[in-house]
């Protein structure tokens, strides 16, 4: 049995959570109810800001024109692509920094410098090397792939150093104690990365967007702005902003499932 300090306890978690939400969806509601006063008041020129009841007007046509759900697709691949491309190359490299301290000291300055190095300058680059679409993905692997090395390295350096050396010492190769050790207690690591990388990717799919695509919503605020439909850019705006609440509500539940299997905590 409970007692009741636990019980009461439990329901104040509880109203603070119900709280939390609450505040969260008034903030919302009153940013949406003062920029529609604002508009329509004339506080603000509509003409350069629209407002909510022209923005869900302009969601509901193209939604029924399938052009909003084509592009929004198209940008969500594109994001998944370099997330799973960054992952994967960062933490290759970030295991080879590892294995080899001889490689990290030649090539950590490298990394240091393409961190700091503003990555839309490459977008001319990797338009000509890779073509319109294939630059877009070179645009999201160059802005997330450096933070991740960083990230996922750094994370390798925090792993007890007494395990390794237990291990080295009962005669375990490097691959065992890679294997054993080094990635399942990264997870943690890995999980952060892959948050951090979400935002980071997205912004490197808009920016590829933006300077060669033909499709994605990237593409879509462009036009937009070109053809001066501010509803078509604040629209394109809301989409991406859903598409980011929903890759890390996924990326949530991943941290959620990897807490149970590997018994850490966030």
């Amino acid at each position: 049995m409970s007692s009741p300090l636990y019980d009461n306890y439990l329901r104040i978690q509880k109203r603070r959570l119900r709280l939390v939400t609450l505040s969260r969806l008034s903030v919302l509601v009153v940013f949406f109810g003062l920029w529609e006063l604002a508009a329509r008041w004339k506080w603000i020129d509509p003409m350069l800001t629209s407002k909510p009841s022209q923005l869900w007007s302009s969601f509901r046509e193209l939604a029924f024109e399938g052009s909003l759900f084509r592009h929004t697709w198209t940008s969500s691949w594109e994001t998944l692509v370099g997330i799973f491309i960054s992952m994967l190359l960062g933490t290759a490299i970030a295991i080879l920094f590892w294995w080899s301290t001889f490689a990290s000291k030649v090539l950590e300055p490298y990394i240091i410098v393409l961190n700091a190095l503003p990555k839309v300058a490459l977008g001319p680059i990797f338009y000509i090397w890779l073509g319109d679409r294939y630059s877009i993905y070179g645009m999201a692997v160059a802005i997330s792939v450096i933070v991740t090395i960083i990230m996922v390295e750094s994370g390798f350096r925090e792993i007890s150093k007494t395990k390794l050396k237990l291990m080295e010492s009962f005669g375990a190769t490097k691959v065992q104690m890679l294997r054993m050790v080094l990635l399942p207690a990264s997870v943690p690591h890995f999980i952060a990365t892959l948050k951090v990388n979400v935002g980071l990717t997205l912004v490197g799919v808009v920016m590829g967007e933006f300077l060669s695509s033909k499709a994605g919503l990237g593409y879509l605020i462009i036009y937009g702005g070109q053809v001066f439909q501010m509803n078509l850019v604040m629209v394109s705006i809301m989409m991406l902003a859903l598409l980011s609440v929903i890759l890390y509500g996924f990326v949530t539940i991943l941290e959620r499932f990897a807490r149970k299997k590997y018994n850490y905590e966030a």
